[in-house]
C-alpha cells in the first residue's frame, strides 16, 4: 500500500453546507460550521491561539466566504478553530 499524497496535494473534502453560517470579521466574511466532538477525531492546531484542537472536543471549521487570489475554492483555507478563540476573533 502507497504512501497517501499531502493533504495539501489533494482535493479538498466538501464541507455539510446544513449547518453553516456567515460571520464578518475585520478581514472579511466568513463561512463557520459547528463540528461536534463525536466527529471530531483528528488533532488540529487552533489558528487563534496555537493549542491543539483534540478529537473529541466540539469546535467550529471556518473558510472564506470567497476564495483568495489564485485559488479555485476558498475550503482549502478551512481551518478549525476552537470556538471560544473563534468568539474572540475580531
Amino acid at each position: 500500500m502507497g504512501k497517501r499524497p499531502s493533504k495539501h496535494l489533494r482535493e479538498p473534502r466538501p464541507l455539510s453546507t446544513q449547518l453553516q453560517r456567515t460571520e464578518r470579521k475585520a478581514d472579511g466574511e466568513w463561512l463557520v460550521s459547528r463540528m461536534d466532538g463525536q466527529q471530531a477525531v483528528k488533532t488540529y492546531l487552533c489558528p487563534g491561539c496555537q493549542k491543539q484542537v483534540r478529537p473529541g472536543e466540539t469546535h467550529v471549521v471556518v473558510w472564506p466566504a470567497q476564495p483568495g487570489i489564485g485559488s479555485t475554492s476558498a475550503v482549502i483555507d478551512r481551518r478549525h478553530w476552537h470556538t471560544a478563540c473563534w468568539r474572540l476573533k475580531r
